[in-house]
């Protein structure tokens, strides 16, 4: 048990370091994530006074990532 914890602590620190490298000028700038949301599939409308955006395909990509990481967890615990 305490060695599952462990890798779950590390799990963490981990993410909150690229957060914390990713943060420039009290902004979130993550560089290398600047394709996601541009992706094929995702629906931009833009016309004179109207913005519409819709990332379906950077949602179903989250989705899936969020349920592996979410099915791998409960293996673990």
């Amino acid at each position: 048990m305490m060695g599952k914890a462990l890798i779950l602590m590390g799990l963490v620190i981990i993410v909150l370091g690229l957060v914390i490298m990713s943060i420039e000028n009290g902004t979130l700038n993550i560089k290398w994530l600047n394709w996601f949301g541009n992706l094929p599939g995702d629906i931009k409308i833009e016309k004179e006074n109207f913005k519409f955006y819709f990332p379906l395909t950077s949602m179903i990509i989250i989705s899936v990532v969020l349920s592996l990481i979410l099915r791998i967890l409960k293996k673990i615990f």
